[in-house]
């Protein structure tokens, strides 16, 4: 039996990519998976008794050395913003190629603190900055330097010690282009240097919080519990900044999805489940329900996801233990056909991840196929002719051209470039001034307004000689001719509609990131938490690759 990869149509819409969940393809997962066999080290740890100073973490392997290096420093509490406008955090962070030495480390001391305004160089790859979760932070130095454990309910409520605002790479700042590292084969795989960033980061909160506490009370003070340790993360607020990403990206956005797509088309396509595979798909569901009822937000929007998310996982608990038999032929199928008519699209997304967790041999080959040579696709065709180009926007964007743009609501918003942070934002065009320094980034707009050029153009010109005439729609010309080779590649949905919530385009991306409970605090940004419930640095070469659906436990 052949199954069909899902259609881009539905697939591709706002809702459904803001549904979508981590899953073995995520890139924080199969970072640990590549970077198991690495030898982690903590080579500097130079901090005074309130915490502040510098530590430096490695991952070596052969001649090839990675580097974090730490710098915490003490700052006001007035002066703790997650904005990423502010100008001090709790900690700076850049990870180096190779190993650092003393004249590196001054050099960095003062420039990493300073993020934007500093200035690195081609020896560092990434830099970040977090701040405490002070009520969290200090709650555990007070217990450990009292020979307690923390409070868990405290500790599940939040996730972790630290929060991220932003991790820069590729060029920004000074650091090193792309171009320097492509080819090494460790980081082929998308934002691996970043996941290797926030994965050591991780490891100096848990780190900095024990050294406090046994300055604090060094006779009695006790480190944290591994086992602690493991259910916390990194956090992470992320706002607009991130969505164009997905947008200016199409081949990449692409080879995302389309490899989600190929796992679930393989393993729908398998005849006879085995009962080492079938037992362990149906522990996962078991054990996600905690990670469900554990996920805390105030946003309305998300209790409504998450409480919908929940009852059709219990559904679909009860399917499966009282009505399924997974001895029948093709049961992921089966399985797949009943959640897709019997459930929300939060849960169809959900189940996507959790069949993919009994199969690391079809998904390992995937995941070597989610980088892309955007620079490949970037040339138009010139030659062909404007009947061509005309056809492949109708066959492949059918559902944008039903959008009418002569209502307002389906022109409402518009996406700019702040000019105090140089960062995207969305604003209302019929209230908000400024609809002047519009970004391209209303696709489904533009390839309207393409189509309905070419209906008046003669069919036998050449896209030279249309684009002379109509240099205004170069950007988008390339993207139909992107789609026609990779059907993946365009949200097929109005990103500047009265309706479009912003925040779908940032989960799709965080949920590749591996990111789990996304806490929405707006419609414009959220909180996360990454590598919460992940193996130890000391525990990589031996860890159970299901760690996500054993939080807690």
């Amino acid at each position: 039996m052949e199954v069909e990869l899902r259609d881009p149509n539905i697939i591709m819409k706002l809702s459904r990519l803001g549904s979508f969940h981590q899953s073995k393809l995520s890139f924080l997962r199969s970072f640990l998976n590549e970077f198991k066999d690495w030898e982690y080290n903590r080579d500097l740890f130079d901090l005074d008794k309130n915490g502040f100073g510098v530590v430096v973490y490695s991952f070596k392997k052969k001649d090839r050395v990675y580097s974090l290096i730490c710098f915490a420093n003490k700052i006001q509490d007035d002066e703790r913003s997650d904005r990423v406008i502010a100008t001090k955090w709790d900690a700076a962070f850049t990870l180096h190629d190779g190993v650092p030495n003393k004249n590196d480390i001054e050099r960095l001391k003062k420039e990493v603190p300073k993020q934007e305004v500093g200035r690195l160089s081609y020896k560092e790859l990434t830099l970040s900055r977090a701040n405490k979760s002070v009520r969290v932070f200090d709650h555990v130095v007070e217990n450990l330097s009292n020979g307690k454990q923390p409070n868990l309910d405290l500790l599940e409520k939040v996730g972790y010690l630290y929060r991220t605002t932003a991790v820069y790479g590729s060029g920004k700042f000074g650091l090193a282009d792309r171009f320097r590292i492509k080819n090494r084969d460790e980081i082929n795989g998308p934002f691996r240097l970043e996941m290797m960033l926030v994965y050591l980061v991780r490891q100096f909160t848990f780190d900095q919080v024990n050294h406090v506490a046994k300055n604090k009370n060094p006779k009695k003070a006790v480190k944290l519990d591994p086992k602690i340790c493991k259910n916390l993360g990194i956090g992470n607020s992320t706002g607009l900044g991130m969505a164009p990403f997905i947008v200016n990206h199409p081949t990449l956005l692409n080879n995302w999805i389309m490899s989600r797509e190929k796992a679930l088309k393989k393993i729908r396509e398998i005849k006879k489940v085995n009962l080492q595979d079938s037992n362990l798909f149906k522990q996962c569901l078991r054990n996600s329900i905690k990670n469900i009822t554990s996920w805390n937000t105030e946003s309305e929007y998300q209790l409504k996801k998450i409480k919908d998310l929940l009852n059709d996982v219990k559904k679909l608990l009860d399917f499966i233990e009282t009505k399924f038999d997974f001895e029948t032929d093709y049961p992921f199928n089966e399985l797949y056909l009943w959640v897709e008519k019997k459930t929300c699209e939060e849960c169809i997304e959900y189940i996507v991840s959790l069949m993919m967790e009994p199969y690391s041999k079809i998904i390992e080959p995937l995941v070597k196929q989610m980088s892309s040579e955007e620079d490949k696709y970037f040339t138009i065709p010139t030659n062909r002719k404007v009947e061509e180009l005309r056809l492949i926007i109708e066959s492949k964007y059918s559902n944008i051209l039903s959008v009418d743009f002569q209502k307002k609501q389906n022109y409402k918003k518009f996406w700019f470039i702040s000019k105090n942070k140089e960062e995207p934002r969305i604003a209302d065009r019929f209230e908000e001034q400024g609809s002047e320094l519009e970004q391209p980034l209303a696709i489904a707009r533009d390839i309207k307004n393409l189509h309905e050029k070419l209906l008046i153009t003669k069919k036998d010109m050449t896209i030279d000689k249309f684009l002379c005439e109509n240099p205004d729609l170069r950007h988008v010309v390339r993207r139909a001719f992107i789609i026609e080779k990779f059907p993946y590649s365009e949200i097929q949905d109005n990103t500047i509609s009265e309706n479009t919530i912003p925040i779908d385009m940032l989960r799709l991306k965080l949920s590749f990131f591996g990111a789990l409970k996304f806490d929405p605090r707006s419609d414009k940004w959220l909180r996360i938490c990454m590598f919460q419930g992940a193996p130890l640095p000391t525990e990589l070469k031996n860890y159970d690759d299901h760690w996500v659906y054993k939080l807690n436990s």
